[in-house]
């Protein structure tokens, strides 16, 4: 039975192993993890909740807008009616009110038409929560960049790795053919130390390559929330399937926009503030006295009407915030074009870099090809016995530089084009 269930892990656990082995990683498939697990995006559904309820709050100003009110006052004097009464006539009793009085009172308004105010306020919120979309748009597009320089490094230290394996090989084969010439007395040990210690400074390497790629799939691990390892296929995007326009899309462009709607609804928020608003109000009391002044009972009493109201002191401030406005305006346009300005710079550069790599990678092949017939030339010669192992050294490692030197420009190439693909956002 133990042995079923040993066999059975054992089976389980290759299984496991071809899976994670068979599980092919792409770019593409990584930003949507690391923007899915990014905690900004939270702020997404924030944004909009909070825009709702604002939204709410200002259409409740169309709501009868209730008021209780309460007071008792004394005062010094109160109105009198002093009249002389013709001799013959009876005597006139005017009552004349306490100086104590004491009322409540509860009022109901109803806006009829706000001037513009409550339309103004619902396009400015709606234009706030619009922009602070945009700008967290700018926040995760900044992460793409950063997914690109980690998936693109976990390249660099595969490729290398692989390419190290290889020269591991060919150390080992060079070290097998030295120690037979040590047996036939065509070389020596010290030869055979010169492999040695080539060997030995490639499995540095190899420690150092591992090293760093380990960190770098920590840290993708990290952004993406997803664990990635070294069994995994990390796939090379094909240079050939990027096609990069000339339209610039950036997001940073986009908050442009919205700051600028957002600055005209200023206008209209302003102009609202200085028109009359009308509403209709209703207004029930008790108290002492009630409408009758002249009367010292507590009654209670009813008034209603329509009200216009108008707020003219804005006017002496709006020449100066419309200024105001006029200027941000300005700004605002001075900040689009500094970003143009900055980007043109930098987009021909970038497109300098691709070209450039375009064409270091022509020449690679060529070289790694001359540097072969080299190495194999100087095999022949220390097989001859007209050459030094460590001359043989040096060649295996030009041979090695210059086949390390294609990978390091075949992942410049792909990141110089993702780069500027970044830079105009497609």
């Amino acid at each position: 039975m133990k042995s079923k269930k040993f066999l059975l892990s054992i089976g389980l656990i290759c299984i496991n192993s071809l899976l994670l082995r068979a599980q092919i990683i792409t770019l593409g498939e990584v930003q949507k993890m690391a923007e899915a697990n990014y905690p900004a995006i939270a702020r997404y559904d924030i944004v909009e909740k909070t825009k709702e309820f604002s939204i709410s709050n200002a259409n409740k100003a169309y709501l009868p807008q209730g008021t209780l009110m309460s007071q008792a006052t004394w005062q010094s004097d109160v109105t009198q009616i002093e009249m002389e009464i013709p001799q013959g006539m009876p005597p006139l009793e005017i009552p004349v009110p306490d100086q104590d009085q004491y009322r409540v009172v509860a009022e109901l308004n109803q806006l009829i038409w706000g001037g513009g105010n409550i339309a103004a306020q619902k396009k400015s919120l709606k234009a706030t929560a619009e922009l602070e979309k945009k700008q967290l748009d700018t926040e995760v597009y900044a992460l793409r960049e950063r997914v690109n320089n980690l998936y693109f490094g976990i390249l660099l230290m595969i490729a290398n790795l692989q390419q190290q394996e290889i020269l591991e090989k060919e150390l080992q084969r060079n070290y097998d053919n030295v120690h037979t010439y040590l047996l036939n007395g065509v070389a020596n040990e010290a030869d055979l130390s010169a492999v040695k210690v080539e060997q030995l400074k490639a499995k540095q390497q190899r420690i150092m390559l591992e090293a760093t790629l380990d960190a770098y799939l920590q840290m993708l691990s990290v952004v993406a929330g997803q664990i990635f390892t070294k069994e995994m296929a990390f796939e090379k995007p094909n240079p050939e399937n990027e096609v990069i326009g000339p339209v610039i899309n950036r997001p940073e462009l986009q908050v442009f926009t919205a700051q600028e709607e957002l600055i005209e609804i200023q206008n209209s928020l302003l102009k609202a503030k200085n028109m009359p608003t009308l509403s209709a109000f209703g207004q029930g009391g008790y108290g002492k006295p009630g409408l009758n002044l002249f009367d010292t009972k507590f009654s209670p009493y009813f008034l209603g009407g329509v009200r216009l109201s108008w707020n003219f002191g804005n006017l002496y401030r709006y020449n100066n915030d419309k200024k105001k406005i006029d200027l941000q305006k300005q700004s605002l346009h001075t900040q689009r074009k500094t970003f143009l300005y900055n980007l043109g710079m930098q987009i021909p550069q970038l497109q300098a870099e691709v070209e450039k790599f375009k064409k270091t990678m022509r020449e690679d092949d060529e070289i790694i090809r001359h540097q072969t017939l080299i190495r194999k030339a100087a095999e022949v010669k220390v097989t001859n016995g007209s050459m030094t192992v460590s001359d043989l050294m040096k060649e295996i490692n030009s041979e090695e530089a210059a086949k390390q030197a294609k990978t390091l420009h075949e992942i410049q190439y792909l990141m110089s084009i993702y780069s500027l693909k970044h830079a105009v956002n497609q």
